[in-house]
């Protein structure tokens, strides 16, 4: 079981990665169907658990592939070493579709999804590598805590008081003031994946990587199946709880969305668990698989293609338009209703790229980063 490969947690990867290409690429923002939105700003909505499941996922993976390194001693920082260059690399590639393809570097977007993941996953490492678990537990949850008082209780300079009001609360001040210019450019003065609530997300990891101890632990399969529902219900109604002093937001990566969404991530991985390791079941949960056994690479792929298809300009009936809404018009705007087309539009690109990754899969080709 240790050195075994777990199924679920590929399958698991594969579902978060195929819900983040479904998300991110609607036919038209303009007609989405509102489980496949962010919350406006506090509260959660489907959408709004596919990041921290993928950061839980890392965790979990943490412990699986860094455990035989944490316990040789003469090697950790070599190792180390290893964990730098690998979010450095992932940092660059978020960079990299950051500016894609106009590659203008006085005004790149320097925070992103990639970039987050990159700083998760090196101090989630880094702490792994050095800490046991207890000492972690305790380090994740003082996360949450300082993050809470920080957000809750400083004043905002310029503002005068706390608060979590969009562009106005601590986390907004800082990624302002420090990367002013290099923001999202929808919000221009903060951003989603910004400089603050990169913290907190760390503990979303901690979260992943106390998982996956425990699944390497000696303990039966079924035991293992039903603490993994029971924290995962504990941290729900934590979370729940929480949502009244601090409120649940994606956007701030608030401590209750922390052990939120850490709940949710705890019972969708049992379930996957169960299902497919215990079980048995193998064969359904295939595609996903596939999925999300080059989840960095169709992410990082599929985002260079939607850009493209923005980017390129083609003549329509005497109009210049982009390659993007051409393909979207004549293909389903042209029999669907627009929402419905919208939808369709996202389903499809995660089909392609299903079958390119099959491709990949078939010849045992799988990206590392």
């Amino acid at each position: 079981m240790k050195s075994e490969r777990l199924m679920s947690l590929d399958v698991f990867r594969g579902i978060t990665i195929a819900a983040m290409i479904l998300v991110n690429n609607p036919g038209t923002w303009d007609y989405v169907y509102p489980p496949l939105r962010h919350a406006d700003w506090n509260g959660c909505t489907p959408t709004d658990l596919i990041f921290p499941f993928f950061l839980f996922i890392v965790g979990v993976a943490i412990t699986f592939s860094l455990s035989k390194k944490k316990a040789d001693k003469q090697t950790i920082n070599k190792t180390i070493v290893s964990i730098i260059k690998r979010s450095a690399t992932l940092f660059l590639l978020g960079l990299f579709l950051n500016t894609f393809p106009i590659f203008d570097f006085s005004t790149i977007r320097i925070p992103g999804v990639l970039q987050r993941i990159a700083v998760v996953y090196l101090f989630s490492s880094v702490l792994f590598l050095k800490m046991d678990n207890k000492n972690l537990i305790y380090i994740g949850s003082a996360i949450l805590l300082i993050y809470w008082v920080l957000m809750t209780l400083v004043p905002v300079p310029g503002v005068g008081y706390a608060n979590l009001e969009p562009a106005k609360n601590l986390a907004a001040w800082l990624d302002n003031t420090l990367l002013n210019g290099h923001l999202w450019r929808i919000s221009k003065v903060w951003d989603p994946e910004g400089i603050l609530p990169t913290l907190p997300a760390i503990s979303s990891t901690i979260i992943g990587i106390s998982a996956g101890r425990w699944l390497k632990s000696e303990n039966d399969q079924a035991k293992k199946t039903v603490w993994l529902f029971v924290w995962g219900n504990v941290l729900l109604l934590i979370g729940y709880v929480w949502d009244g002093w601090f409120p649940i937001n994606k956007n701030l990566w608030t401590s209750s969305y922390v052990i939120f969404t850490g709940g949710y991530s705890l019972v969708f991985f049992a379930m996957c668990y169960w299902i497919i390791d215990v079980q048995g079941y193998k064969k359904w949960p295939k595609p996903f698989q596939v999925y999300g056994m080059n989840a960095i690479a169709v992410y990082f792929l599929s985002g260079i293609m939607t850009l493209t298809f923005f980017y390129t300009n083609v003549n329509s009936n005497g109009k210049t338009v982009s390659l993007h809404d051409y393909l979207f018009s004549n293909l389903f705007l042209s029999w669907l209703e627009p929402i419905n087309a919208s939808l369709m539009w996202g389903i499809s690109f995660i089909l392609v790229w299903l079958g390119l990754m099959w491709i990949l899969y078939y010849k045992k080709i799988f990206i590392k980063v």
